[in-house]
């Protein structure tokens, strides 16, 4: 069989860019295009893009994540993926790459001596396969899914052989353990990782990502973390745990006051920071009142009809669950913007307004909750507040990425926006 290795960076639509090489290149200096982490959905370039014509489309120079090689278990050969970041010709970090924007965050906190922990939980449809909207049949039974089943063992036996081959593929992959249940939708899973240091578990959500999907194909099916796929049925999130350690190991956490700040930041960057919670026009129609995907800046203790639970536990485990952003959304970037916003909001000894208890949805809005849909989620990029946590570069950048999206999906019909996204998102 033929060895293979995949070297590639991620773009901000949390797309892996790059090339396929022999294997024997491992750990060799790579180049591509600066402008490649900045393209549409479609793998198209933006329109007018600075890094494009402006500059002749250089190069970037992609150095090594710091990841060794990872098995690639659903690709046919021995296929490895090596992992990059894109540098500069002069040998600094791009400003217009999603993981490095991740890492300045990270390493806001290692300034104060503190590591960010963080864990996912991510949900996802099983489809047919062939580019039809309809849930899959079930192996065993050879009959297609048609109810809820909530946290059924039964329908989660009947795909074991994929749910196999992913747990399989996850350790192989240095993913870990993952915990698995069905959820509302019918053909609705929903995979929660290990915990660990944030770089590494974003970097596991793209490849955990990747595994799922390419294990789906090789089983007949495939899978999508696309936010609504269905109408009339429940969405994908991707909810996001985190705490943060000192270098005694001890949970800062701990501290109310700490705590209540972290919430207090992510509050009040809520609605400035919607794009980085729902990228897509599709990612707005899981924003239904009443449901389990809160539009509004509320936090409480262990209650999940708010945005931002603290769930309940030993007071040394004590952490914050942001239970906002869709399936679709970037790691990177919404890490970037959860932990910087909550960085911002400990520095400054915010204070959060009251925790909500009993039904959030009942209660009055006490701060800006989410903008209402993609424009004005790119509007919101502006807010003075993001730059305090977000390179300018990717601000920008992003901003054109979704405005060309957009402006291609509006020409689309609703048919065939959503096929553009099953496979992306």
């Amino acid at each position: 069989m033929s060895k293979s290795l995949r070297v590639a960076a991620v773009d901000l639509n949390g797309q892996l860019r790059g090339k396929r090489v022999p294997k024997g290149m491992s750990g060799k200096q790579m180049r591509m295009p600066l402008s490649v982490l900045n393209i549409d959905v479609f793998g198209a370039d933006i329109q007018e893009s600075p890094l494009v014509f402006e500059t002749g489309d250089q190069d970037g120079i992609m150095e090594p994540a710091g990841r060794d090689p990872v098995p690639l278990p659903w690709v046919a050969g021995e296929a490895e993926l090596d992992l990059r970041v894109m540098h500069n010709e002069d040998g600094s970090p791009f400003e217009g790459d999603p993981r490095i924007a991740l890492s300045d965050v990270l390493n806001r906190y290692a300034h104060h001596g503190w590591q960010v922990i963080a864990a996912c939980e991510l949900e996802f449809f099983l489809l047919e396969d062939g580019g039809n909207l309809a849930p899959p049949v079930n192996p065993k039974t050879g009959r297609r899914l048609s109810g809820t089943e909530i946290l059924s063992l039964r329908e989660l036996d009947g795909f074991d052989h994929f749910f196999n081959d992913v747990s399989e593929g996850a350790k192989l992959m240095g993913i870990g353990d993952l915990t698995i249940t069905t959820e509302a939708g019918v053909g609705q899973f929903e995979v929660t990782m290990t915990h660990g240091p944030a770089l590494h578990i974003a970097d596991n959500v793209i490849l955990l990502k990747e595994l799922i999907k390419g294990t789906a194909r090789n089983h007949g099916m495939a899978a999508t973390f696309m936010a609504k796929p269905f109408s009339d049925e429940s969405g994908n999130g991707l909810h996001t745990h985190f705490s943060v350690i000192n270098q005694a190991g001890e949970n800062i956490f701990c501290s109310q006051d700490k705590l209540q700040s972290a919430v207090a930041g992510c509050l009040e960057a809520f609605e400035a920071s919607t794009l980085f919670f729902a990228p897509y026009v599709n990612s707005f129609e899981r924003f239904v009142a009443g449901a389990h995907a809160p539009t509004s800046a509320t936090w409480g203790y262990e209650n999940r009809t708010v945005a931002m639970r603290i769930p309940s536990g030993p007071k040394a485990a004590t952490r914050i669950e942001h239970r906002v952003a869709g399936g679709d959304a970037n790691p990177y970037l919404l890490f970037a913007a959860i932990f910087g916003a909550a960085l911002e909001g400990i520095e400054r000894n915010s204070v959060p307004p009251a925790p909500i208890e009993g039904n959030a949805y009942e209660h009055p809005a006490q701060l800006p909750g989410l903008l209402p849909d993609l424009s004005a989620a790119i509007e919101g990029l502006e807010a003075p507040l993001l730059e305090q946590f977000m390179p300018p570069l990717i601000l920008e950048n992003l901003a054109a990425t979704k405005s060309q999206e957009r402006d291609l999906f509006d020409k689309l019909s609703d048919h065939d926006a959503l096929m553009a996204l099953i496979d992306t998102a």
